[in-house]
C-alpha cells in the first residue's frame, strides 16, 4: 500500500464513480460534527488519517464514447476507478468544497467575479477548486460537465448529486429519497459552519481549512486488482459510523452472482440484463423506502417483511432472513458447478434445545424451505423472479405506512390503514402488504383491514394477548396469500377463530382478562389512564362523533407531539375531568367522599376525555364550569379554550350542567355501548359494564 496521500495528490488525473451496488449517502450530523471538529482542531503541524480509500480501476475500452467520462480518459490521461470503500468520506468532501466555494464566492470582496478572478488562497482560484475536485468542462463549448466524482447513473441520488448539490442547470424535476435528503442536509451543515467560521476568524479561517482538508488530510489508496474479487471485498467493508444494511448487502451479492454465470445459461447480454434489472429493482426499493423523506423507512425491516411473504417465516432467530438469503438461498456455492463431494465426518451430536427457555407459545407452523445444500444450483430466473417481487412489494410496503400519500387510493382504505397504524399494527404488516398486492377488490381490502383491526384491539388492547400471539400463523398467511394458496375469506375465519377465547358460549365477551389488567392500574393509582388502549379508544370515539358534525377538530399525529412551541405545550393530551388531586370545590362535588373512593371515579373510564387544545397543568384543577368556558389572562388573551369550544368530546361533556358520580358513570356506559358498536361485541348484561368502570357502589 503506498504512503498516505493528501486529497490533492488523490484527485490527480481520477474520476470517481460509486458503483451500482452501493448504497447512497449514509452520514449525518454525527459524522458530520466529526468531520468538522477535524477540520477545525487539527494542530498546524499534524496530518489527519482519514482511513483507506479501496477503488477498482475501470479499464478505458468499458468507457463509451458517449459517456461524459470518455473525452477526459481518451485525451488528457484521466484514469477512472469505482469506490468499493470510502465513498461516505469522499461524497463530505465533495459536499464540503462546493459549500465552500459558493461561501467564498458570495464574500463582499468577491461579489459578481468570475471563479477565474477569485484567487483566495495561495494563487489558486474558485475555477482552480472547480477544476481539480468538482468537475471539468468539455472545452471549447462548455455544454457538459464531467464530475471528477459522482454516482453511477441508475443510482437515484445522481441527478440530485449534479443538479441540487453541485448546482448544474437544466434540471427539471428531481426526485429526492432519504439519501438525497442526506446530500441536502450535509451541504446545509457545511454551508452554516463555514458562515459562522467566517463571521469569527474572517478569511484567514477560511483559508486555513482549505488547506488543512486539501493537504493535511490523508488516505492510504488501495487498488483492487483483477484478481481480487471486488463483491466480496465490498462486502467485508464498512464506512465510518455507518455499517451496511442487510438490503445493501443483498444488492451487491445479486450483481456479483450475476457476474457468476456462464454461457450457458447466461451470455454477456444476458448477463448485463440481469444485472439492469437488479438496479431497477433496488432503485425502486430506495425510492419507496425513502419516498417520505421525513420519515424514511428501515430497509432491513422491509427485507424481512417480504422475505416473509416470499419464503417460508422461521422464528429461531431476528436474522434468520439475511442468514437464509446470503448464506442459503443466493449464495455463489449455488451458481459454482460442484467441485467436492460429500465426506462421512465423525460430528457429535447436536444439543437438543430447551424448550422451557423459548418465549414463543405458538403452534408450530412449517419452517423456511432450505436448498439442498450444494447440490441445487441457482437457475438465474429464480435470482430475475425474486428481484421482481422485491420491487412490486416495496411500493405496497410504503402504502401500508403512508397511505395517504399513495395517489388512487379510495379514502375509505386510506382511513382503515391509518387506524392499523394508530392502534399498533406490529406483526401483521407483512399480511397487509401482501393484501396490498394480490387482493384487487377494494371492498375485499376493506373487510379483511377491519377484521386485522378488531383483532388487534380484542386481542391486544382488551384481551391482554401477548405481543406474538398467533404471529406465526399470520406470517404464513401472508406467505400463502402472496402464493396463491389461502384467501381473504380463510383468514378471515382464522381471525375469528383466535379470538374466540374471548367469548362465551352464547357470544357474550369475557370480560376477565380486561378486568384484571384495569384491577392492577386502579391499586397502582392510575386507572383506566393507564391503559394502554386509552388513546386509540378515545380518538376512535371523537372519530364517531366526527362522522355527525362533519368537522375535524383532532388530528392523531398532533396527540402524539411534546414539543414546547413560544412557551406553550403543544401535546393534546387525556384530561381528567375531575382531577386526581381534588380541590374543596371537586370533593364537595363528589360528596365529600373517602379520597380511595373518590379515586375511582377520578380513574374511571367516563371521567377521561380528548382535549383538542394545550392546557397549562396549573389549569387542570380548575372547577367544571370553568372548565367548560375559555380561561383569559389578565390581557383577555385565551391561555386556554374551555370545553365547549375543544374537541367534539369535550362539545358532549360540556352539555352537562354539572360532573359528579352519576356523570362519570354515565358517560362510562355510554363509552362501553360504544365499544360494543365500534368492534362488534356483547357486554353480557349492564352490569357487566358497570363492573367495568370500576366505580364504587352506592352502599
Amino acid at each position: 500500500m503506498n504512503e498516505p496521500q493528501s486529497l490533492d495528490e488523490l484527485f490527480k488525473g481520477k474520476i470517481f464513480r460509486v458503483p451500482d451496488y452501493q448504497r447512497g449517502y449514509a452520514w449525518g450530523t454525527d459524522q458530520w460534527e466529526d468531520f468538522w471538529e477535524d477540520l477545525v482542531n487539527l494542530a498546524p503541524d499534524r496530518s489527519h488519517y482519514t482511513g483507506v480509500l479501496t477503488i477498482k480501476e475501470i479499464a478505458s475500452e468499458e468507457i463509451a464514447k458517449d459517456d461524459k467520462e470518455h473525452w477526459l480518459v481518451e485525451n488528457h490521461s484521466y484514469r477512472m476507478f469505482h469506490v468499493v470503500d470510502g465513498q461516505q468520506r469522499l461524497t463530505t468532501f465533495v459536499i464540503f468544497l462546493q459549500a465552500f466555494a459558493e461561501c467564498i464566492a458570495q464574500l463582499p470582496d468577491f461579489a459578481g467575479k468570475e471563479p477565474e478572478d477569485i484567487y483566495f488562497v495561495d494563487g489558486l482560484s474558485l475555477a482552480d477548486v472547480r477544476d481539480n475536485y468538482l468537475y471539468k468542462e468539455k472545452p471549447p463549448d462548455h455544454l457538459f460537465r464531467t464530475y471528477k466524482f459522482g454516482y453511477a447513473e441508475d443510482n437515484p441520488s445522481y441527478d440530485y448529486l449534479r443538479y441540487r448539490i453541485l448546482g448544474e442547470d437544466g434540471s427539471g424535476s428531481v426526485a429526492g429519497t432519504f439519501y438525497t435528503l442526506n446530500l441536502k442536509n450535509a451541504k446545509i451543515y457545511f454551508t452554516e459552519q463555514l458562515a459562522d467560521l467566517f463571521n469569527d476568524t474572517g478569511l484567514v479561517g477560511l483559508q486555513n481549512v482549505y488547506r488543512t482538508l486539501t493537504k493535511r488530510f490523508r488516505f492510504n489508496e488501495y487498488v483492487i486488482r483483477d484478481e481480487f474479487d471486488v463483491f466480496v471485498a465490498f462486502e467485508t467493508m464498512n464506512n465510518r459510523g455507518k455499517t451496511l444494511s442487510d438490503l445493501e448487502l443483498l444488492k451487491n451479492r445479486l450483481i456479483y452472482l450475476a457476474t457468476l454465470y456462464e454461457d450457458p445459461p447466461l451470455n454477456p447480454d444476458d448477463r448485463r440484463n440481469l444485472r439492469e434489472h437488479i438496479n431497477d429493482g433496488w432503485k425502486e426499493v430506495y425510492h419507496q423506502l425513502g419516498r417520505n423523506s421525513r420519515k424514511p423507512l428501515n430497509d432491513d425491516d422491509f427485507l424481512r417483511a417480504h422475505w416473509i411473504t416470499y419464503y417460508k417465516y422461521s422464528r429461531e432467530t431476528g436474522k434468520d432472513y439475511i442468514h437464509f438469503l446470503l448464506d442459503e438461498k443466493f449464495s455463489p456455492k449455488h451458481v459454482y458447478v460442484r467441485a467436492g463431494r460429500d465426506v462421512l465426518l465423525d460430528l457429535p451430536e447436536e444439543p437438543e434445545p430447551d424448550e422451557t427457555l423459548s418465549d414463543d407459545d405458538e403452534e408450530p407452523v412449517d419452517e423456511m424451505e432450505q436448498p439442498e445444500a450444494a447440490r441445487i444450483r441457482l437457475p438465474p430466473k429464480e435470482i430475475h423472479d425474486y428481484v421482481t417481487s422485491l420491487k412490486d412489494s416495496s411500493e405496497h410496503w410504503f402504502a401500508s405506512y403512508f397511505p395517504r400519500q399513495v395517489s388512487g387510493m379510495a379514502e375509505d382504505e386510506i382511513q382503515i390503514l391509518e387506524k392499523l397504524n394508530r392502534i399498533g399494527i406490529g406483526y401483521f404488516r407483512p399480511l397487509v402488504m401482501s393484501i396490498l398486492k394480490n387482493a384487487p377488490d377494494l371492498s375485499q381490502r376493506l373487510f379483511i383491514f377491519r377484521s386485522i383491526e378488531r383483532f388487534i384491539f380484542l386481542a391486544f388492547r382488551f384481551g391482554g394477548a401477548r405481543s406474538n400471539y398467533r404471529s406465526s400463523e399470520f406470517y404464513k398467511a401472508a406467505r400463502d396469500l402472496d402464493r396463491g394458496e389461502t384467501t381473504l375469506e380463510a383468514i378471515d375465519s382464522a381471525l375469528s377463530e383466535r379470538l374466540s377465547y374471548l367469548f362465551e358460549s352464547d357470544g357474550a365477551l369475557k370480560p376477565t382478562s380486561f378486568q384484571a389488567q384495569l384491577e392492577k392500574k386502579f391499586k397502582n393509582g392510575s386507572g383506566y389512564y393507564g391503559w394502554a388502549g386509552l388513546r386509540y379508544f378515545l380518538y376512535e370515539y371523537e372519530l364517531s362523533l366526527l362522522d355527525r358534525s362533519r368537522q375535524k377538530k383532532v388530528d392523531w399525529e398532533d396527540l402524539l407531539k411534546s414539543s414546547r412551541k413560544k412557551g406553550r405545550h403543544d401535546q393534546i393530551s387525556i384530561e381528567h375531568i375531575c382531577p386526581q388531586t381534588p380541590t374543596q370545590y371537586w370533593k364537595a362535588a363528589f360528596g365529600n367522599q373517602s379520597i380511595r373512593r373518590y379515586e375511582r371515579y377520578s380513574g374511571s373510564l367516563g371521567n377521561l376525555v380528548l382535549l383538542s387544545r394545550s392546557i397549562n397543568s396549573s389549569l387542570q384543577n380548575d372547577s367544571f364550569p370553568e372548565k367548560k368556558d375559555p380561561k383569559l389572562n389578565d390581557l383577555g388573551e385565551v391561555v386556554r379554550n374551555g370545553y365547549s369550544e375543544g374537541s367534539h368530546s369535550e362539545i358532549e361533556v360540556s352539555r352537562n350542567e354539572s360532573w359528579g358520580p352519576k356523570e362519570v358513570r354515565a358517560r362510562g356506559l355510554k363509552l362501553l355501548s360504544f365499544m360494543e358498536t365500534r368492534w362488534k361485541v356483547r357486554f353480557r348484561d349492564e352490569g357487566a359494564k358497570e363492573d367495568l368502570l370500576f366505580l364504587p357502589s352506592d352502599k
